[in-house]
């Protein structure tokens, strides 16, 4: 499970546990921190997202080596987990993007202007003094007081402890790959889902689209009523897609 940029593992265990709930001897979770984000520490030498990505590789080798896996990432996960792809494409099973960045550079993506969907006034007014509210009015398309919880523990409480420098210099000067990483050899051919937001604004969704020639088994889905952090806003519909994704994945 890969996590989002400046985020932490939370992110995603907030999401993805409740899949799991009724499966916990069915599947092992592996949940990683990327270097100078939640608990793992910054290195010096980390200069891009390339050594990101090789530190990722030699991860899954230590931790399962020789296993086959299934990959799921989150906006800078989502890119991360793409290069993993190139690079062991036969191991893995199947792959879950949640919201992912296509590109690395934000000029190049085509995105939706912020929009929110459904705001509740009493919780405005209610939470006008907590600090955290601005952060997340910027980006929530929903908003009330179930929302901003969640954002809270699963959103802020990575961001808030990220190395702030570190992930700054990352971003300046290595955030995209050197290479191609959308560019197989050939398909992929298991199981893919993209779950991406109409309303989100920070990687959008048209890009991803343009992508789905490289995944005969893809669904590609677009909701309504979400934003970057559409695994919180449409949680419902998250928690049935990735089921039906973990069957296709499993009949196969």
């Amino acid at each position: 499970m890969l996590h989002g940029y400046s985020l932490d593992s939370q992110v995603m265990k907030g999401c993805m546990e409740p899949v799991f709930k009724d499966r916990q001897n069915d599947y092992q979770r592996i949940y990683l921190d990327f270097p100078g984000m939640g608990q793992t520490k910054a290195k010096d030498w980390i200069k891009n997202s390339d050594q990101m990505l090789e530190i990722v590789l030699e991860f899954i080798d230590k931790v399962i080596p020789d296993q086959n896996f299934l990959i799921i990432g989150e906006s800078y996960g989502g890119y991360i987990s793409r290069g993993v792809l190139k690079k062991k494409t036969s191991s893995i099973d199947g792959m879950l993007l949640i919201c992912p960045m296509i590109f690395s550079d934000n000029s190049k993506r085509d995105l939706p202007e912020h929009k929110v969907i459904y705001k509740n006034e009493k919780f405005i007014e209610v939470f006008t003094k907590d600090e955290n509210i601005e952060e997340f009015q910027t980006l929530a398309v929903v908003q009330d007081t179930y929302h901003f919880e969640r954002f809270k523990k699963e959103i802020l409480s990575g961001a808030h402890i990220a190395n702030v420098e570190f992930i700054q210099r990352l971003k300046d000067e290595g955030y995209g790959f050197s290479f191609e990483v959308d560019q197989l050899t050939e398909p992929y051919e298991n199981p893919v889902l993209f779950l991406l937001g109409k309303q989100d604004s920070f990687t959008g969704y048209r890009d991803a689209i343009g992508l789905m020639e490289n995944y005969p088994r893809g669904s590609f889905v677009v909701l309504d009523r979400a934003g970057h952090n559409l695994q919180i806003e449409q949680s419902k519909l998250f928690n049935s897609l990735v089921e039906e994704w973990l069957y296709r994945v499993k009949e196969g």
